[in-house]
């Protein structure tokens, strides 16, 4: 057995970090960060969602919508008019999700410029060829 064996196995480490990283995944998604930010001022309608966001298809809008209200991160109500109007609420727990992901947007901005100048330090002392040209 190597020194560096603590006798936790691959499932062990795996069953516990499955959940976290099941809810990181959902929550870390393209489409469902982008939701989160739009809805974070207030109920918003599909159109307007559709609108706000580039990119997104309506089938990937509704998936994303549909797992977002399944995990109990937004609420949907039908408005009983014609048409129905539908509108989309962050929950309290998607109100400290966004909370987060403020803090870290704002992490990301304060250190952008640090991590450009590392990466291109890194560049040049691991590859050298890449810089020369």
């Amino acid at each position: 057995m190597s020194q560096r064996n603590t006798g936790v196995t691959a499932q062990v480490v795996n069953a516990h970090a499955c959940p976290v990283r099941e809810v990181l995944d959902r929550v870390s998604g393209k489409w469902s960060v982008q939701i989160l930010v739009a809805a974070a001022h207030g109920p918003i309608r599909f159109t307007e969602l559709e609108r706000s966001i580039e990119g997104i298809s309506r089938r990937m809008l509704t998936l994303t919508l549909r797992n977002l209200e399944r995990d109990g991160l937004l609420t949907r109500t039908v408005h009983p008019t014609v048409p129905p109007k539908v509108e989309y609420e962050l929950t309290p727990v998607a109100r400290e999700l966004h909370e987060t992901l403020q803090r870290l947007t704002d992490w990301a901005e304060r250190n952008r410029v640090y991590i450009a100048e590392a990466r291109a330090a890194y560049d040049v002392e691991h590859n050298p060829e890449l810089t020369d040209a």
